[in-house]
């Protein structure tokens, strides 16, 4: 299976420059804070997804699946959990939740230096998959515990809802994954939970009393777009890439990250 042609820059060159592409990614504004519990928890929730958002991207490239986005997502996705993580550290209210985001910053250090440390390979690609993992934990974790401190309806919603952001990048990181070959068992395992708790989870938002008709209407097209993605994942074969069905996951994955994360910032904002 091809890696980054020899012509391509090291991913660390592009990641500099790219740096400030993050804050861009999602609407996220350039002076942006946590303002309040909801907030937190939904950039809590997103730091989940990034951390499978950065291991689709280096599997991509390593892959040769659309190399230019592919660079840019992983800058993207790399400076944006930067800047949540700094946010996140200085908001936490009890001292267990800082301990976590502690943990959170040894573990994002480590994986940092496993995405941009080389060109992607499929003997580095292992690390990173399972570094990933392990960063998803301690993001779930502090996700976890800052909707505990809310206490509120909507936090568990604002919580489930962020979570379908993740399980987006999860099961398109781990169908990559499987198809190159890379732990393919344990991905395989991985992507059929995740596609179960994703459709789930949309049942469950969509029933919630608390979902207004606009934050519908993103659940609905979200299930549009995974009906397509779905039908792309039924499609592996481990250790056999297929460049197009890639293509189709890599993409599919992006948009319903997008119309997810609208849903979680509205969910957010209804007790704002």
């Amino acid at each position: 299976m091809s890696h980054l042609p020899p012509t391509c820059p090291p991913v660390r060159r592009r990641t500099t420059l790219l740096a400030g592409a993050g804050l861009a990614m999602l609407g996220l504004p350039s002076g942006a804070q946590v303002r309040d519990l909801n907030d937190a928890i939904n950039k809590a929730g997103r730091q989940r997804m990034l951390s499978q958002r950065c291991a689709k991207a280096y599997l991509a490239l390593g892959l040769s699946v659309r190399h230019d986005q592919a660079e840019k997502v992983l800058a993207d996705s790399m400076a944006l959990f930067d800047r949540q993580l700094v946010e996140l550290r200085a908001f936490a209210p009890t001292p267990q939740i800082k301990a976590t985001y502690g943990e959170l910053d040894a573990a994002w250090a480590a994986y940092k230096s496993a995405l941009v440390g080389a060109s992607p390979t499929k003997a580095g690609a292992d690390g990173v998959v399972t570094a990933a993992g392990q960063v998803l934990q301690l993001a779930h974790q502090g996700t976890l515990q800052l909707e505990a401190a809310s206490g509120k309806p909507v936090g568990k919603l604002v919580n489930i809802a962020g979570r379908q952001r993740m399980l987006s990048q999860r099961m398109a990181a781990m169908y990559l994954s499987a198809s190159w070959g890379v732990q393919s068992e344990a991905s395989v395992r991985a992507l059929t939970a995740a596609r179960s708790d994703f459709v789930q989870a949309q049942v469950t938002l969509k029933a919630a009393p608390e979902t207004t008709p606009a934050i519908l209407a993103d659940l609905e097209l979200a299930s549009q777009q995974y009906a397509f993605f779905e039908n792309a994942l039924r499609q592996l074969k481990p250790g056999a890439a297929d460049v197009r069905q890639q293509t189709d996951v890599f993409t599919t994955s992006e948009r319903i990250l997008q119309v997810m994360d609208s849903a979680t910032g509205q969910y957010a904002r209804l007790a704002g």
